[in-house]
């Protein structure tokens, strides 16, 4: 056995963020074309591609890339309007959905039994300390 020391952790940090659409399609976009190249990709590994390229990225092509995207608004999306009705999504079953089956006999409820007594402990009294004679 050899004592190499293992490589230190690296500690990932969690974060969320919106993008357009078009932009979030862009990455699934560049998954299946990395997947034609022979590579597995995940959105983040892309991600983090992007940012190594921009910091070697010029000061002028950075300024560029940064003047082209644009701002949006920060924050969750709003709730849509309550007048509005939700569209269902379609479900994605193989097989239809049977409808549910009656039972045949009634269900019974649950009838608990009484718990037995609980005794009562009494604690024994501690015998009084004797009082000890002021010195005269």
């Amino acid at each position: 056995m050899s004592n190499k020391p293992s490589p230190k952790k690296v500690k990932l940090v969690r974060d969320s963020f919106s993008l357009p659409k078009a932009e979030y399609a862009t990455l699934e976009a560049l998954k299946k074309r990395a997947m034609t190249m022979g590579v597995s990709v995940k959105k983040s590994e892309l991600l983090r591609a992007g940012l190594m390229w921009l910091n070697g990225a010029s000061d002028s092509a950075l300024k560029a890339a940064l003047t082209a995207v644009p701002t949006l608004k920060t924050g969750r999306p709003a709730a849509e309007v309550a007048t509005k009705p939700a569209a269902k999504a379609p479900m994605k079953s193989a097989a239809p959905r049977k409808a549910p089956v009656a039972q045949k006999t009634p269900v019974k409820p649950v009838v608990k039994k009484p718990a037995a007594p609980v005794k009562a402990v009494v604690a024994k009294k501690a015998a009084p300390t004797p009082k000890a004679k002021p010195a005269a």
